[in-house]
This record gives C-alpha cells, structure tokens and sequence, in this order.
C-alpha cells in the first residue's frame, strides 16, 4: 500500500533530576553536599532511509517517544543521558508542523534532523554551594522534553515525471528504459501508485524517472489520482507528456495535451511553467491518413517543446528519446529542496517568553507559564536558602518588574502556581 502523507506525534525525554545528597564518610568532617546532575533526555531524529518508498509505517505507529535521563546520584555522579529515538523515512518526506502546516524540514539529503530536543538534566545540590551556603538542601529537576504534533508528506524524489492521461503507455515506457516493473494492463488507472525507475544513459550518467498515475481532466480538484499524486512531480526537473497519437480509445490526442496543461496549471503555476518533453506514443498503431502527427508536431512547435515519436511497446524511438532526455537535464538545476518556514527553537532560547501575569478579580497577582513551572518544580520551600534562590531567579527573569509594570503595591498578594506570598520592594 503506498501511503504519502502521515500524522504523528513524538515527544523528547525528560531530563533527570537532580541529586540531593551529602558526603558522608569516617574521618571526613562536614563533607558537604555531592549530589549529582541528571542526565540529559533524548532527541527524536529523522534520518532518511533508501530502501523506504511509502509512510505506511506511521499508520500502524502514530506516538514516538524518547527514552528519559536518570536522576543524579551521590559522589556527584551523572545520570545517564536518555537514548534518542530515530525514526526512517523515505527520501524526499516533508516535516511539517502539525499545527500550522509550515516547514519544518525537507527530508533530502543525509544529514539527520533533530526534530524535538530532550530536556536537560537538573543540577544536583553540589552546584549550589557556596561560602555563605554550605549545606544547600535544594536540585533542580530535569526539564521536561519538546513535544511537538508533525505532519508528515513524502514528495518524491526524480528528475523526470511521465505524465498523460491513463493508458497512455507511461508504465510501459518506463519498463523499457529502466529496470522497474510497473503493473501493465489494457485498462485506466492500473497503476495506483508512483513508480520509479533509474534509467542508465552511459558509463556514469543515469538519471531518475517517475511514472505518475491517474492524471485526468479535473484532477486539480480532487478527480481520479491526480489529486493524491501530482505533489510527487514538484520536484521533478523535466516532465516528459506522453499521448496517445493513435487515439486508441477514441480521444483526440492534441486535447488530451491541453487538459493535461490545464490541470497542472491550475494546480502549480510553477508545475505549469517546468520545461516539457512532448512525446506521441503507440505510433506503430497510427492509422496512416491520421493528421495526429503532423498537429501535434505543429502544438509543439507553438509552445515550444521538443517533440517525438515513439512506440513504448514496441521500442521504437525509446532509446533516441532517452538521450533528448538526458541532454535536456544536463541544461537544468538540480532537483528542489525545499527551504523551512519555521526556525525551531530550543526551550532555553524562549524560556522567558511564556511568562504570564494578570491580576484576578480578588485583587491576587497570578504568575504562571512553562517557564514557572520549572522552577518552582526545583524550590524546597522548606528551606530558607532554597526560597532565596526561588526570589532571586524570579527577579533575574524580570518576574519582578513585569509585575510592578501592571502595578502592584508593597504587601499584594502574588501567587504563583498555588503557593501565595506578600510582595515587599
């Protein structure tokens, strides 16, 4: 089953938590604290993999989720850091962010993806230690890791489409110039599914060809395959229209060409604007008073395309056309790669930003966030030095002068996250 778009849902490991423990042993007076950091959670990384042509296992697998790092431990030990988890995809699959459909990351070459980041370890009570507080008896916890909602499109990677009306002869073409072994059968819509194919030219030149199914009038909005299909002749650099010149099942072939055109124009002005190969088809079958040659040698000369003659069937004219072809990709770019339209960034980069303060109706100031949670996560309120360390890391956030902005006076209440205090300047 060939399946070209997925949704899933991934989440990052959670850091560790930091260790909070003492040195104790015989002989040794006031040891201090050497509680340990937590390690560091895992990544979800893409990675491309060559021999995968369809999402279909992410219809079957929508959660993926990396491993936690461990807890901090005594003697300042770290904690493990958490494995990452990598998920393959075919070559040529979007990333795209679930929620707002943007770019994330164009599954093109071979370079991994971190796609969610793992949080970081907590610091253990050691790294808090100083002069004035010797015996901290505080951690921080491990941050949680990204989650993030991906959708996942896989527009396949070529460097020649074969487009045309179903039972144009595009599967049997493809068979003869390259190794691939389409479905054939006298009946529309046979194949149901891209195939590709590496077509060789010589002794180190070779390109990829994509056999496109189901494209017929209408197909920009949904009728027949096209719809599914012709996101996968984006990236193509030349596409190659074959027609039926014989008219075999009692269509004209020049209309044929202009429905085609149509379509993709109204799918892609781009798609529309890609350089054409025009390429009449089933020519040993051609009634011989037909004028079908001669008008569409004539439409091609008007728009521009090169224009040949050929029997897929037969083989004939299949190797002259694939030399046109390949000197034809030799003037053209390289196929496409898409560049993100969201910059991911890391929780650390934006972890002020999500600080929410608004006074209720009671006249109590509530502070919340992501952020908050955090750090209130990692605060023995307990412990007086612990609570110093929760005031001067509010302050440092601007927490302070965010609330004095919306006015606050000395000895209102503030409440963050459930635990309540006076504010005193």
């Amino acid at each position: 089953m060939f399946v070209d778009i997925a949704k899933i849902r991934i989440k990052a490991g959670k850091g560790g938590d930091g260790h909070i423990g003492f040195h104790r042993e015989k002989y040794v007076a006031a040891g201090g604290p050497d509680g340990g950091d937590g390690g560091k959670g895992g990544n979800i990384v893409f990675v491309v993999n060559d021999h995968m042509a369809t999402l279909l296992d992410f219809r079957y697998k929508r959660k993926y989720k990396a491993e936690d790092g461990q807890p901090g431990g005594t003697k300042r030990c770290f904690g493990k850091d958490g494995a990452d988890t990598v998920i393959q995809v075919p070559r040529g699959t979007l990333i795209k962010d679930g929620d707002t459909g943007m770019l994330l990351h164009d599954m093109s070459d071979d370079q991994p993806f971190v796609a969610a980041h793992g949080g970081k370890g907590g610091w253990g009570n050691a790294h808090f230690a100083t002069p004035t507080r010797q015996a901290p008896r505080f951690a921080k916890p491990g941050q949680e890791g990204e989650e993030r909602f991906l959708l996942l499109e896989l527009k396949l990677i070529a460097d020649v489409g074969l487009i045309g009306f179903p039972n144009v002869g595009k599967s049997t073409l493809l068979s003869m110039i390259s190794a691939a072994r389409p479905k054939i059968a006298n009946y529309h819509f046979t194949t149901l599914a891209p195939n590709l194919g590496v077509v060789f030219v010589s002794e180190g030149s070779s390109f990829v060809c994509a056999d496109i199914p189901g494209i017929i009038e209408g197909a920009a909005e949904g009728a027949g395959l096209g719809h599914d299909f012709l996101r996968h002749i984006e990236r193509c650099r030349l596409l190659v229209h074959l027609v039926d010149a014989a008219g075999s099942e009692g269509r004209d072939p020049v209309e044929d060409l202009g429905t085609i055109r149509r379509e993709l124009a109204q799918y892609s002005d781009v798609l529309s604007q890609r350089p054409q190969i025009l390429v009449a088809n089933k020519c040993d079958i051609l009634d011989p008073e037909s004028d079908n040659l001669t008008r569409l040698q004539k439409r091609a000369k008007e728009m521009g395309m090169p224009f040949f003659q050929i029997s897929a069937a037969a083989n004939q004219g299949v190797r002259e056309l694939v030399f046109a072809i390949w000197a034809e990709l030799e003037k053209l770019p390289p196929v496409a790669v898409y560049t993100p339209e969201m910059v991911m960034e890391e929780a650390e980069v934006s972890a002020y930003r999500d600080i929410q303060i608004h006074r209720g109706d009671d006249a109590v100031f509530y502070v919340a966030g992501a952020w908050v949670e955090k750090v209130v996560g990692s605060v023995n309120f307990d412990d007086y030095e612990s609570r110093m360390y929760f005031e001067r890391t509010l302050r440092k956030a601007g927490v302070f002068d965010m609330l004095e902005a919306q006015g606050i006076q000395e000895k209102d209440t503030v409440d963050v996250l459930g635990i309540q205090f006076e504010y005193i300047y």
